[in-house]
């Protein structure tokens, strides 16, 4: 699971950079081209950002509470967000969207209790 994290990451922070400098791949604007698409992919993307590193950090800090680790990984990913988000202000292709970034940490709460519930 942990690779499955990692590569998610990455992708997740490929698609931040593509979106950043205006690049965007045409085939990805196309998959959230319907009415408020763009808010069920940060839903969907950070959900299972939330559930893949949830599970591998479960899973790595055994002899831990999952509860408390499943709390931390989904705390530190809801500031990376926000982070991120905030940042669109400065970038003339972003623009920063209190309704994305709630779609956001829905998503890794969603996504970070799924990976709770099921290391339980």
């Amino acid at each position: 699971m942990k690779y499955l994290a990692i590569l998610f990451s990455l992708f997740i922070l490929l698609v931040i950079a593509l979106a950043d400098t205006g690049s965007m791949p045409r085939f990805l604007k196309a998959i959230y081209d319907f009415p408020h698409g763009d808010k069920l992919g940060h839903f969907l993307l950070y959900g299972l950002l939330a559930f893949f590193v949830t599970t591998a950090l479960i899973g790595a800090f055994s002899n831990r509470s999952p509860r408390r680790v499943a709390l931390w990984t989904c705390l530190v990913l809801a500031t990376l967000i926000g982070v991120e988000e905030f940042s669109q202000r400065y970038f003339s292709s972003r623009t920063f969207d209190l309704v994305d970034l709630t779609a956001s940490y829905l998503g890794v709460i969603v996504g970070g209790w799924v990976a709770y519930r099921m290391k339980k």
